[in-house]
Order: structure tokens, then C-alpha cells, then sequence
């Protein structure tokens, strides 16, 4: 790792940023914070500089050599250790009401996470009002929202209906219009219902309105299988002809090997020289997380189709599972993270309960009865798709779901790719979580470490890294992030919480462009 020693070299990487006017000189008298020492990572991939930070009203004030006569209510010496931007998490889940703190984030050294994601949002009226609920109770990470497409559709009346009317688009529309002025873009969940329902005339016609907008499509596209994964991608970048789109946990499930990923990121590049704005996000495991209703098909997917075919399909239905579970590398592979089935595989419910897991599936789970982890992937093909520069680190986790990513992305990534395998190195490792998911977003004032920037910041020594989580015990929380400042503030200190939640409920008019 070098280390730049030159002023005038921090000055030359921090002027690019785009973070507001330098400072024409270290500021003198009293501030709230200032960390001294440290070897500090900008957030956009350069190598790390040594330099002092000065923080005060929860925005950075200077990076460099500070003055003697700077009086700071706090001292933090980061001496030996990596100052970086709060990571970033393009795609998480929680709930603000239920887990304010969202502790298993700031433990992994993320500042920021999203919610609303894979189509579905919190099923109210006015998201403003809620947001500003959630502001008023407080939330120990900044919050960037999206607003569901599944979630809108239910709310229009139309539900799992697959085509709707010209009229009930246009009310689709409005009702997205108005959530995209307290959200920072539509996500969908086109392998969930409702939104499966949805055709290319609706999908195209709700990109427009958020193009109109410059707000983000997030997708957890249609169908994630390898000989979909082309058909899915394509359907997503259509709608990127409208507005920014992006590409939810990118992976191909049943997918071998690097050349397949080359493959994959082939077309993402060959949409962006067509001027599509294409990203995408992934997490550094091989198994998926998510509802069983995965594995049932489209018309057993709801708890009425459901019951339909249990009574009128049953070996039909039967037959499917058998077939999509031993696809997906047979019942072994399943682990179910849902209580009475929390760590047991279809295959230990299928010696425990005396039946074939297809009959364990419908005669006792049904497709809404439990979420399960699903060893589905490939490490070879996954960590190509991983290297591309256009993919950001994301979780896909929550404070409570039954998967280690929830607890360990943004320490495993750390640990095993940057430090043990050296597969990145850490600037650009860093990049993934801070600047390139805050441009993704949207976010003009985080992601970097520049004056003017708010103060979220992580401090940390690479070695000391540890994701504890495992699949076994999936709620350990990570080790070796120090320090985790939010907004200026303190948030986690040597793995102790504070009390006081400094998150904010952010506002997409700091969007980027």
C-alpha cells in the first residue's frame, strides 16, 4: 500500500471530487472533532493519503495539516489505520420502527442504506409522511428510499391483474410521479407477485415517468436462472432508454465459471456504448436469501393460487418443485431461515417429517410460509462480475434475515477479497462502497472524503477485519471498524453503540446531474 506524503498531492485528488470550494487554509478555534494521523482513503479508488481530519456541524471542514491553534472538543488518533468514507449500501432491508439503530450495519462500517426495495415499500398513502415519521423517532443510519412497484400496483387497484388499461397506467404513473419527490427511484421485484404481472408496455411507460425525474430503476430482475439471465438483463435495459437503471445483486443462478461472467458484463457494456445508463450491485456469497415462494410457480405463487392448486393440482404442482429444487442443486441446498424451520434444509424436513420435500413444500410450508438461503452460485463466476467497475458491494440483508450477508458483506469483502485473496486492492474495494453506490443513488454529498462533504466516516485497520457471520449463526455482528462516525457524530466506538441515533432520512433533491 503506498502512501502519499504530499500536501499538494491530497490537494490535487480531493479537487476533482466536486464536494464544494478547499479550504484556503486549516481552520483555526474551536470545532467539534478532529482525527488526527490517519491514512485516508478518499472514496474514488486513489491510494490512501496521511492526513488530519477536522469535522464540525456534521460536515468535513478540511483534510490536510492542521493548525496550532485549532481547539477541537475531541481528539480521535487514527494513527496506522484507514479513514474512509461511511460505506454505502445500495440495497438493504429493515424496518426503521422495528430496529431504529440497524446496529448490524454500523458494525460493518455502513452509514447508508436504502429501503423499499424488490418492489416493495411500505404500504401508505403518503411516504413523505412516513419518512418524516421515521426522521421524527430517529434511525441510527442515513436512509435513502425507494418506492415499490408491487407495492404501487396493489395500492392502483390493480394487483396481480397483468394488463392493466391505458387509464390504470396513467394512475400507476401518478401515484409513482408523487412517491419519486420523497424517493430516490422505483424498485422492482419482477419475480414476485404482483409484479411478475407486469408487461413492457407498463414497465416502459412507469421508466418514463422516472427518467423524467432522473430518479433510479432498481430491478431484482425477472428471472436471476442462467438461460434467462440475457432475456431479463434485456428487458431491464429497455427500460434504461427511459431512465437510469440499475441491476439488483447481479448473478446466475446455476451460472460456471469467469467466462460466463464475461459474458454477462458484455452486454451491460455493450448498452452503455448505446448511451444506456446500466449499473449493478452484488453480494460476496454464493447462496441467494428470500421468500420459498421462489420455487413454487407463477400460478401457485399466492396464497389463494396457492390453495387452488393444492386442491385441483396438487401432483402437478408437486412435480414442479421436485424439478426446480433439483435444479437448484437439489434440497440440500436450501436452508430455511424461518422459525419452526430455522437451520434446517428441505432435505432435513424430508427425513424428519417422513415425506419427499416437494410434499413438505405444499402439504406444511405452502409458498408464503418461510424464506430460505439457497446455495445457488458460483465463486469463479461471481467474483468476475465482482471485479467489473461498474458493480457496487451490496447486502441484500436486514438486522433480522437468517444470511450471513446481513451481518458480514462489507467486513467479508475486506477480509477475504482484499486482504486474504488479494482479488482488489483496498482503494478500489473501498470505491465499490462509498462513491460508486453514492453516484448510483444518487447522492451528491456522500461517498467521498472532501470539505463539504457530510461526516460520515469509518476507521479502521484492514487486518483486524472479521466477518463472524455464518450461515450457521447468521447474527453475529462484524469486528475491526473501530470507529463509525454518522453525520459528524460518533455512531459506534471499539464495538460499543451509542444511545443517541444521528442517522437522517435523506431527500433525493441532492440527487446527482
Amino acid at each position: 500500500m503506498r502512501i502519499f506524503g504530499s500536501w499538494i498531492c491530497l490537494l490535487a485528488i480531493l479537487a476533482g471530487t466536486g464536494a464544494g470550494a478547499l479550504e484556503t487554509g486549516p481552520p483555526t478555534g474551536r470545532v467539534d472533532l478532529l482525527i488526527r494521523n490517519g491514512l485516508v482513503l478518499d472514496g474514488l479508488g486513489n491510494e490512501p493519503v496521511r492526513a488530519d481530519l477536522v469535522i464540525d456541524g456534521g460536515r468535513i471542514r478540511f483534510v490536510g495539516e492542521v493548525a496550532a491553534t485549532l481547539a477541537p472538543d475531541r481528539v480521535i488518533d487514527a494513527q496506522g489505520r484507514i479513514v474512509a468514507p461511511g460505506f454505502i449500501d445500495p440495497h438493504s432491508h429493515g424496518d426503521p420502527f422495528e430496529t431504529p439503530a440497524f446496529e448490524n450495519f454500523l458494525a460493518m462500517g455502513v452509514t447508508t442504506i436504502t429501503l423499499g426495495q424488490d418492489g416493495a415499500s411500505p404500504a401508505v398513502d403518503d411516504l413523505g409522511v412516513w419518512l418524516a415519521e421515521v426522521a421524527q423517532r430517529g434511525i441510527g443510519v442515513n436512509l435513502a428510499m425507494f418506492v415499490g412497484h408491487g407495492t404501487l400496483r396493489e395500492q392502483a387497484g390493480i394487483g396481480a391483474r397483468p394488463e392493466p388499461g391505458i387509464g390504470e397506467i396513467e394512475a400507476l404513473q401518478a401515484r409513482l410521479d408523487a412517491a419519486l419527490a420523497h424517493t430516490f427511484g422505483l424498485s422492482l421485484g419482477l419475480e414476485y407477485p404482483p409484479g411478475l404481472h407486469a408487461g413492457e408496455l407498463e414497465l416502459r411507460a412507469l421508466a418514463r415517468v422516472v427518467g423524467a425525474r432522473d430518479r433510479l430503476i432498481m430491478s431484482h430482475m425477472r428471472n436471476e436462472d442462467d438461460d434467462q439471465v440475457e432475456a431479463s438483463l434485456a428487458e431491464l435495459i429497455r427500460q434504461g432508454s427511459h431512465a437510469r437503471v440499475h441491476v439488483a445483486h447481479i448473478k446466475s443462478v446455476y451460472g460456471r465459471g469467469s467466462a460466463r461472467a464475461e459474458a454477462i458484463l458484455l452486454q451491460l457494456d455493450l448498452a452503455r456504448r448505446q448511451g444506456v445508463r446500466i449499473t449493478a450491485d452484488l453480494y460476496p456469497y454464493t447462496a441467494s436469501y428470500t421468500g420459498i415462494g421462489l420455487l413454487f410457480p407463477v400460478w401457485a405463487k399466492t396464497r389463494a393460487d396457492f390453495e387452488v392448486a393444492r386442491e385441483t393440482r396438487y401432483e402437478a404442482l408437486a412435480d414442479h418443485l421436485r424439478t426446480r429444487v433439483m435444479a437448484r442443486n437439489g434440497p440440500e441446498a436450501t436452508l430455511l431461515g424461518t422459525a419452526p424451520y430455522t437451520g434446517k434444509t428441505l432435505a432435513d424436513l424430508e427425513r424428519e417429517l417422513g415425506k419427499p420435500f416437494e410434499r413438505v413444500l405444499i402439504d406444511d410450508i405452502g409458498p408464503d410460509g418461510a424464506s430460505a438461503a439457497y446455495f445457488v452460485m458460483d465463486d469463479a463466476l461471481q467474483d468476475r462480475l465482482l471485479l467489473d467497475p461498474h458493480v457496487a458491494i451490496c447486502s441484500d440483508g436486514s438486522p433480522t434475515g437468517f444470511h450471513p450477508r446481513g451481518h458480514g458483506t462489507f467486513a467479508r469483502v475486506i477480509e477475504e477479497h482484499v486482504v486474504a485473496r488479494g482479488l482488489l486492492e483496498l482503494p478500489e474495494m473501498v470505491r465499490k462502497m462509498t462513491s460508486l453506490p453514492a453516484d448510483i443513488i444518487g447522492l451528491r454529498d456522500r461517498g467521498r472524503i472532501a470539505p463539504g462533504m457530510a461526516a460520515d466516516l469509518v476507521i479502521f485497520d484492514p487486518a483486524q477485519v472479521r466477518a463472524r457471520a455464518t450461515y450457521v449463526a447468521p447474527l453475529q455482528l462484524a469486528e475491526g471498524f473501530d470507529l463509525v462516525l454518522v453525520n459528524g457524530r460518533v455512531a459506534r466506538d471499539a464495538g460499543v453503540l451509542d444511545a443517541t441515533l444521528h442517522g437522517e432520512v435523506l431527500k433525493p433533491d441532492s440527487a446527482v446531474r
